[in-house]
């Protein structure tokens, strides 16, 4: 058995994870819409993730819409001590596969209520706005999760899909424990909000951190690095973002037992200077 080696974080100061977790958006049906074609194999994926020591799990009221947070809480309920279970509020979905904002504060309080139930608790770990609403002034959607919290019914409030500006703002409403931006070895354009992560020791969620396997100018390098270790290109860009920064959370998702192995394995690779060097210049 394959056990996590990623290393610790502790999401605002107090809930300890291992930094490489599990995204839970594929256990659901194609385009993240309806049922998963297997849905005892998404069950079993959730099971293999926590055998392999992932103690943090991410999910979204969108994802299916409701059938990763459901599936989660069927499967995983009670949860073990050591579990933490992150989900997002804030994006809504239709059978077109859309993914439209609603910051409304009444939105997201509703939309809580049914994360409550489906994850089979009665506080939420780390509650993540899951994208800012040109429509709804930023503020509001950050003051209803802190009103939440104070409330009880979130535990640490954390952010998606911010700029630095945005979440300079949000922290002087609420203590801010997480930042969910897109990032990865061939994207980076979130690395000033990393910085800032760093400096405020907020943790940093990566997603899409395998770029969808798609690398662009990064695909060379990244063979070249794994042909080295002996790993895949998805196993190397997995262990550049665990050595990139200690307040890297990187959740890659899949609906593979195996993928989900290998995902794992890759938190025992050590790339040295050169490595590094050749994936970033």
């Amino acid at each position: 058995m394959v056990e996590n080696a990623s290393g610790t974080f502790d999401i605002g100061g107090e809930l300890t994870v291992h930094r490489l977790g599990f995204g839970a958006m594929r256990i659901t049906g194609e385009d993240i819409i309806g049922e998963p074609d297997d849905v005892e194999n998404a069950k079993q994926v959730l099971h293999e993730s926590l055998a392999h020591g992932i103690d943090l799990i991410d999910t979204a009221d969108s994802y299916g819409p409701a059938v990763s947070e459901r599936l989660i809480g069927e499967t995983l309920a009670p949860y073990p001590d050591e579990l933490v279970v992150a989900t997002k509020g804030g994006l809504l979905r239709n059978t077109d596969g859309d993914w439209k904002p609603n910051g409304d504060p009444d939105y997201l309080r509703n939309a809580i209520l049914g994360s409550l139930d489906r994850l089979r608790v009665d506080s939420i770990d780390l509650y993540q706005l899951h994208r800012p609403d040109p429509h709804v002034p930023f503020e509001e959607s950050v003051h209803a999760l802190a009103k939440m919290k104070d409330e009880g019914l979130i535990r640490h409030v954390g952010l998606s899909n911010v700029s630095v500006e945005q979440l300079d703002e949000a922290r002087d409403i609420v203590d801010i424990a997480t930042v969910q931006n897109r990032y990865n070895v061939a994207n980076r354009e979130s690395e000033a909000v990393l910085d800032a992560c760093e400096g405020y020791g907020v943790g940093f969620i990566p997603w899409f951190p395998l770029g969808g396997g798609d690398f662009g100018e990064k695909a060379d390098a990244l063979s070249a690095v794994a042909t080295k270790h002996d790993a895949t290109p998805q196993q190397i860009a997995i262990a550049w973002l665990l050595e990139r920064s200690d307040v890297m959370l990187p959740i890659p998702g899949t609906a593979s037992v195996p993928h989900l192995r290998e995902n794992v394995a890759a938190s025992h690779i050590g790339l040295d200077d050169d490595d590094v060097t050749r994936l970033e210049e």
